[in-house]
């Protein structure tokens, strides 16, 4: 590993806070609801590389271009000195001290880090005043509180269009927002693609992947941070491309209600994406009642009837297929959040669309990943799994998906073939990643990682063939 400069090494003599205690803001700052004060005072500028196709809202989504596999792109984040420290301050002001171990259990943070206007250079090509914050959550803390600057970033290319009417409508080739994820917890720095990769295979809505290196530039020149995954946001192009439109209700469940256990139905845990004005939560609270109902047991035929009318029940055990014998601990099953529901207008019924896949691929931690005839699930915590493969017809599509699985979208021959295609193409952008600006200890943890998915991948395919031959 190269070492970090020494300005990187003493971030934390960077931290301050701003405004703290004064409530007085002029009509060009932007104030948070911590009191870290954005002062807009740039708005003076033309944007010289717009074009429709690169800028404008009117462009259709550039897929080949953004998000082109079997590459490694570069892209810069420019941001001034000032903004910079206020983005390091509101996170002291969430996380704590940057580096402090003594951080090590997460908090319970309700608000997100603040968004702040800085340039986007990609190719040459200059976006202009795009909003841009921190992201994630465990990882986000986990990073911070160890003391690594790798991570991850959400970009919104018109956050401040109120502020800046030159870039009203900004888009990045048709894509208003994305996500860099800083791959945290994986050493390969390929679980996250690769796992949505699987199930774009398997025919399932998923957000576009893509690998890129980030150079930040906080005042001092760009600074290399390191291999970072672009994902595509789900309430952004996911529901607009691969649905007939993007007018249905899309939640984000998160919290006890996201289990759809008896008696967890709650509003506040189904966090709607879109349509936010509208309180109608019909759709998703009939979920839950016809998941839970009585007849389940009494009168399988109707009670799968009912609930087909409701969920999208055949992409779902599919989604729950792959899932299973790909392994991802962290997501429903174990976890009440990582997935989004979608009220699909063509159908009227809920379609399953998982996210956050950075944990997948592996066994997992804490209790690790679920097995894969759910012996180890409580079906009546984890209902959409434990009540649906309790009934033969639903166990008979999930074991007809776990065979597609190993057979088509997740064999080992394809998977391994990824793998050696994926990890040539990064190791000299991994292995190279800076003290500080990374989760390797060594160069050689990056091959020993994809070692372990090779191995993952032949071991899965002999445990859902056992599964299936019993």
């Amino acid at each position: 590993m190269k070492k970090t400069t020494i300005a990187c090494l003493f971030v934390m003599q960077m931290v301050f806070l701003y405004s703290c205690g004064d409530d007085s803001t002029s009509s060009d700052d932007v104030e948070t609801d911590d009191s870290v004060e954005i002062v807009i005072d740039d708005t003076d500028f033309e944007t010289t590389d717009w074009t429709d196709e690169t800028h404008s809202k009117s462009a259709d989504p550039d897929f080949d271009e953004v998000f082109e596999d079997e590459t490694i792109k570069r892209i810069d984040l420019v941001i001034t000195e000032e903004r910079w420290d206020a983005m390091l301050a509101d996170m002291n002001t969430l996380y704590g001290t940057f580096g402090s171990h003594s951080n090590s259990s997460l908090s319970d943070v309700d608000e997100d880090p603040i968004f702040i206007p800085g340039e986007v250079f990609y190719n040459g090509i200059e976006w202009y005043r795009v909003g841009i914050r921190f992201k994630g959550n465990s990882s986000l803390q986990s990073s911070w509180s160890s003391g690594i600057l790798k991570l991850s970033f959400k970009l919104d290319f018109d956050e401040f269009e109120d502020d800046y009417p030159q870039i009203d409508n900004q888009r990045f080739y048709g894509f208003k927002k994305l996500s860099l994820k800083n791959n945290y917890n994986d050493n390969s720095m390929l679980r996250e693609k690769v796992a949505a990769d699987v199930f774009r295979d398997a025919g399932l809505a998923v957000s576009h992947t893509a690998f890129y290196t980030v150079y930040v530039d906080h005042g001092d020149g760009p600074e290399y941070f390191g291999v970072y995954t672009l994902v595509e946001e789900v309430d952004d192009t996911v529901i607009d491309t691969q649905f007939s439109d993007n007018d249905g209700n899309l939640y984000k469940p998160d919290g006890d209600g996201a289990s759809f256990a008896e008696g967890s139905y709650s509003e506040d845990d189904l966090v709607k994406k879109t349509n936010e004005d509208d309180a109608n939560f019909t759709d998703v609270e009939e979920l839950y009642t016809a998941l839970n109902a009585d007849n389940r047991t009494t009168d399988p035929e109707t009670w799968r009837a009912e609930l087909e009318s409701i969920l999208d029940t055949d992409t779902f055990l599919k989604y729950l297929a792959v899932n299973t014998v790909i392994q991802n601990w962290d997501t429903y099953g174990r976890m009440t959040h990582n997935y989004y529901l979608y009220n699909n207008p063509d159908t009227e019924r809920l379609s399953w669309i998982p996210w956050d896949n950075n944990e997948a691929l592996q066994d997992g931690n804490g209790q690790g990943a679920v097995s894969i005839d759910f012996s180890d699930v409580s079906s009546s915590s984890w209902p959409l799994i434990g009540y649906l493969y309790a009934d033969e017809t639903y166990k008979a599509q999930y074991d007809e998906y776990v065979q597609e699985t190993i057979d088509n979208y997740f064999s080992v021959s394809k998977m391994q073939s990824k793998y050696a295609t994926y990890s040539s193409l990064i190791e000299p952008y991994a292995t190279t990643e800076m003290d500080g600006y990374t989760f390797l200890n060594s160069s050689s943890d990056f091959q020993t990682a994809v070692s372990q998915l090779n191995s993952h991948v032949s071991q899965r395919a002999s445990i859902a063939s056992s599964y299936l031959n019993k």
